[in-house]
């Protein structure tokens, strides 16, 4: 495991607990406690954790940093193929209609559709520029890109034209990614107008389906875009703490857990 996906999973541990213990870190990622205690010092310069003696607490800080579409496809690979293996359960019928939006798990999840042998027969509508170009160069046709404002960091398509075509359209399934998810703010993102498109996908969608690495769960970014309530579907890894999937349970959200 890379330094920067634990400390993801440390960030996330800690603000689902409230608190971490360095020999109890050290156990979990098999690694010395001087490696966790530089760890934590990392997040706690990030303002993401406060160091406390021999652990570190939860920070109430909203996160704003972005990482580039490549970064995010390098974080926790194994578990967002895991997840998106567990998503293809709920695909539609033939010629029923779904939303992506431009999430990295979702681009993993789009080569698995590509590869369906009915995948041509879905009507497939994405704010995502390199979902679009990669399905369409896997020879399926029914897939509309969404017009309007690229954003460079994402690949992203975001602006007033791309939220009017949705405000016309519905699928039977959205396929939502997200780049944090807490019992109280419920979906999250860094940027405005990515959660607009996010937003729009998740109102004008029969099922709402999301895919959330365990590294997301009880972290916090500046802008929500939808409750736990408006979801049906939770898919994310062995990882994520039970106490954490116990309470969305209880809001009668669906929890898979995928098999990695």
């Amino acid at each position: 495991m890379y330094a920067e996906e634990r400390r993801r999973q440390i960030a996330s541990l800690t603000a689902v607990e409230g608190r971490v213990n360095v020999t109890e870190l050290a156990n979990r990622f098999d690694v010395t406690a001087e490696t966790i205690r530089r760890d934590l010092a990392v997040l706690d310069r990030e303002g993401v954790v406060h160091r406390v003696h021999g652990g570190a607490v939860a920070s109430q800080s909203f996160q704003t940093t972005e990482f580039s579409l490549d970064a995010r496809f390098r974080s926790a690979p194994t578990a967002k193929s895991a997840i998106a293996r567990a998503a293809l359960r709920f695909l539609p019928e033939p010629h029923r209609g779904l939303f992506l939006d431009s999430g990295s798990t979702i681009g993993t999840l789009a080569d698995l559709i590509a590869e369906q042998p009915n995948a041509g027969q879905w009507s497939i509508v994405t704010n995502s520029l390199p979902i679009s170009l990669n399905l369409a160069n896997k020879g399926l046709r029914e897939v509309q890109l969404l017009g309007g404002s690229v954003r460079a960091i994402t690949q992203a398509v975001v602006g007033d034209t791309a939220l009017r075509t949705l405000a016309l359209m519905r699928a039977d399934v959205a396929f939502i990614g997200t780049n944090a998810l807490t019992l109280d703010h419920g979906l999250s993102t860094a940027d405005a107008q990515e959660a607009a498109i996010k937003s729009a996908m998740v109102t004008n969608a029969h099922k709402v389906v999301v895919l959330c690495d365990s590294t997301k769960l009880g972290t916090d970014y500046l802008v929500s875009f939808a409750s736990i309530n408006d979801i049906d579907v939770l898919i994310t890894d062995s990882s994520a703490p039970e106490s954490y999937l116990a309470n969305l349970r209880e809001r009668e959200v669906e929890v898979i857990i995928a098999d990695d």
